[in-house]
């Protein structure tokens, strides 16, 4: 499709309202009127009564490729993003083989390159001992490097202080973090195995992986990227304590420690796990309403930066297990745009507000080239959605791999109906055009 024409949309971008049409032209927005002529178009979009918003930009999804691929996939996964408006990924790298060396990182973006219907960018991962590999990462074609200060897969835990005094005062990038204290996280859970042997409730989730066992990693980080001038993006905030940790006083672009809040801990709290169980079972937990409220004011205070989903898909079997042996993480990609318009309609969150914080603050955080925003010029990554088009999520219409959601029973009052991806129209009305693959992500760093 060379040219696609949105006329009548109601568009939301950089905190404004406004009814406007959107021409886009090969990959990118050629022009924004109040009125333009449709001839020589090769689509028109009638968006009358809908809104257009930037794709979103989620900085943190597990699509568990290679090498857990029997619960999801780059392609069954970004499939799934699309179809929820999430235009652009960028994927971790506790894959197995970790992520952990420039050639395995290598190998996703050419599977991406192939098969992801969405835009795309990978972390390389940090361990105790590749220090040399996360040199050679280059700013302007990855994300950034994750580091497990907490629990994780293979050798993609760092728990060697010296390892860590390393990586910040030399990486390279932005490094994003999980921050969970392990020694903390250990000792809580031998107190609940001395009270219940294996078979501990779900609900003593948040008690094991605790306040305290965030707290005294995330202030860890923050001190040690203070130290060191690191570049700092802590991930999936979790408790209210922590947000003591972060600044709201100075723009986005100015700061050099940010945080990110998760879809699960803004619309799920503790009381949840009687009705949910394993399949609310996150690491970092979902914690207290206290906790649930406090994140969300700091989202909408600036405190907390950016909103995003770590999507990690599990298979139905292995969620169904006992406390232990049920691993932790759920699907959420295809669900995050309508949750968050779910709280709009809620009274909880703007438009604007949603926009800012899962297009906008990304692309600035992240220093992405030409995204995030429905901007002349820029690539036309763009979702437009009906509000008021209720509908139920249920298996049959789940598209993630593992076919489960944390939201089946739950009915949306908005539904994602046309997506944009780097211009190609890659979702109209429940249909899915992979004739044109997603594009690596760019960055505009030194």
């Amino acid at each position: 499709m060379a040219s696609i024409l949105i006329t009548n949309a109601r568009v939301v971008n950089e905190g404004k309202i406004r009814e406007v049409d959107v021409l886009v032209k090969n990959e990118f927005i050629a022009k924004i009127d109040a009125v333009i002529s449709g001839n020589d178009v090769d689509k028109i979009i009638d968006a009358k009564g809908q809104y257009l918003l930037p794709g979103l930009i989620d900085d943190q999804v597990h699509f568990r490729e290679p090498g857990l691929t029997h619960k999801a996939e780059i392609y069954t996964e970004a499939r799934a993003a699309v179809a929820g408006g999430v235009t652009s990924f960028m994927e971790m790298p506790n894959t197995v083989p970790n992520t952990l060396s420039q050639e395995l990182l290598q190998d996703k973006y050419d599977i991406a390159a192939h098969r992801s219907l969405a835009n795309y960018s990978f972390f390389m991962g940090a361990g105790n001992d590749n220090i040399e590999e996360v040199l050679k990462t280059d700013p302007k074609s990855v994300c950034g490097i994750k580091v497990f200060m907490g629990s994780s897969t293979g050798n993609m835990l760092v728990d060697n202080p010296d390892t860590l005094e390393n990586l910040f005062s030399k990486a390279p990038l932005l490094i994003a973090t999980h921050c969970e204290d392990e020694a903390t996280i250990r000792h809580n859970t031998e107190i609940y195995k001395e009270k219940y042997g294996e078979d501990v409730p779900i609900e003593c989730h948040p008690l094991i992986r605790s306040e305290e066992a965030c707290y005294t990693s995330s202030s860890m980080a923050v001190a040690l990227a203070k130290k060191h001038g690191t570049r700092l993006h802590i991930l999936h905030i979790s408790t209210a304590k922590e947000l003591e940790l972060f600044d709201n006083s100075i723009p986005l672009s100015q700061k050099k420690i940010t945080a990110e809040a998760c879809i699960h801990h803004l619309w799920f709290n503790d009381a949840d796990y009687k009705s949910k169980g394993s399949f609310i079972k996150w690491n970092p937990a979902v914690k207290t309403k206290n906790d649930q409220e406090a994140i969300l004011k700091a989202v909408l205070d600036n405190t907390i930066d950016v909103i995003a989903t770590d999507h990690a898909p599990h298979t139905l079997e292995e969620k169904s297990n006992s406390y232990f042996n049920a691993p932790s993480g759920g699907p959420l990609v295809q669900h995050s745009l309508v949750a968050l318009l779910q709280m709009h309609h809620q009274g909880k969150i703007s438009l604007e507000q949603i926009v800012d914080k899962a297009s906008h603050c990304p692309a600035i955080l992240f220093e992405i080239e030409k995204r995030g925003y429905i901007r002349e010029g820029y690539f036309a990554d763009l979702v437009l959605v009906d509000t008021n088009d209720p509908w139920t999520v249920d298996k049959t219409n789940i598209l993630s791999k593992c076919k489960w959601s944390p939201f089946e029973g739950t009915t949306f009052k908005s539904k994602v109906t046309h997506t944009l991806v780097s211009g190609h129209l890659a979702y109209e009305n429940g249909i899915l055009n992979e004739s044109q693959q997603g594009k690596r992500l760019t960055f505009n760093r030194p």
